[in-house]
């Protein structure tokens, strides 16, 4: 499971979930984009429909990525823990789920909604996003030695707002839906 807000879904949330998916042996890797997240706000959002179509066309072309929209149709905030739960059920899995987590967030786990239940239900992946040297997790976890991208959602979001250019930052058709829409531009 990859989570987030997928606002917007860009290159470096693909190279990543498919480094994930090679490096650990996963026939799949769900992307799921959150309806609010409960610890982080979701900064120029043009809704969860439309993030959520996003990711879907990010995905399209790839029948290892699976789209899964639980947490857009449950509505309001959404908690790692029922999502891995909802997502076990929803799945034939054999053994526990992975969740890719930016080490990034590593140093805020604890404080995640039963933290320490979900390190034991779901294989804690931890993934670099800025830094070259591992963050100290104290729970059981498997760092990925992944790309470093240097691309994020606020970069783009920024670029697209100062007129600036972003096309090969995201997929094709994710590229062509913010340009329909709009999305992102100011004033």
């Amino acid at each position: 499971m990859f989570g987030g807000s997928f606002n917007p879904v860009h290159i470096g949330h693909l190279i990543l979930a498919e480094e994930a998916r090679i490096a650990l042996g996963y026939t799949h890797v769900a992307l799921v984009p959150a309806a609010l997240r409960p610890l982080k706000d979701i900064q120029d959002d043009p809704g969860p429909e439309a993030r959520l179509a996003m990711t879907r066309a990010a995905a399209a072309d790839d029948d290892r990525l699976v789209v899964w929209d639980g947490e857009i149709r449950r509505g309001g905030l959404s908690y790692t823990i029922d999502t891995i739960r909802e997502l076990a059920r929803s799945f034939e899995l054999e053994g526990k789920p992975g969740l890719l987590v930016g080490d990034d967030l590593l140093p805020g786990f604890s404080e995640w909604r039963q933290a320490d239940a979900l390190a034991r239900e779901a294989r804690i992946v931890c993934a670099r996003r800025e830094r070259a040297d591992r963050v100290a997790f104290p729970y059981d976890h498997v760092y990925l030695d992944n790309l470093l991208i240097p691309v994020s959602s606020r970069m783009i979001r920024e670029r697209i707002a100062a007129g600036q250019p972003y096309r090969r930052l995201v997929p094709d058709p994710v590229w062509r839906i913010i340009e329909e829409n709009g999305y992102y531009r100011r004033g």
